[in-house]
């Protein structure tokens, strides 16, 4: 299964269609949190999962801190919106993929800690699927041409995993 994920053309055009889909999904996500009549507020998920049962207690801690106790969520009401823009334009245009689908799951793995399950699931089991196949995954996008200029200007980038930092 590895092994096409990571080498197969099919398998290629396979993540390629999830990773626009997913992508998609981002950017929706990340534009309609900007261009709402309210301004967006992560207040609410940091406040509900800072007081309820649903979510993990070292999860509730790093909120807790982050956010002075909820009482200042400033920081994650800019990078919400604006990380699933950047994740969801990256996916599409299959451009630092693996980066893209790592903070997807990073935001993904956020919400589900927070109690939230939605769709989260499934988008994590998509990001795990593209990140497994590595560079495959990015081929048919602007990483055919990125990760082989970035392999030969920086030679310790030879490895897939690498490239998501």
């Amino acid at each position: 299964m590895i092994h096409f994920l990571r080498h197969n053309r099919l398998a290629s055009i396979l993540l390629t269609l999830m990773r626009v889909f997913i992508g998609y999904q981002w950017i929706t996500a990340g534009l309609g949190k900007l261009f709402a009549e309210e301004a967006f507020s992560a207040g609410g998920l940091i406040n509900g999962a800072l007081g309820s049962a649903t979510a993990y207690p070292w999860f509730h801690s790093f909120l807790s801190f982050t956010t002075n106790g909820g009482a200042n969520t400033s920081f994650f009401d800019f990078v919400v919106p604006w990380g699933q823009i950047f994740i969801g334009l990256a996916l599409i245009l299959g451009a630092f993929t693996l980066t893209a689908a790592t903070f997807g799951l990073l935001m993904n793995l956020s919400f589900l800690l927070a109690g939230v399950i939605s769709e989260n699931p499934t988008f994590l089991l998509i990001q795990v699927l593209i990140l497994v196949a590595g560079f495959n995954a990015g081929r048919l996008g602007l990483d055919f041409w990125i990760v082989p200029y970035l392999r030969r200007r920086f030679p310790f980038l030879q490895n897939d995993s690498l490239l998501m930092l």
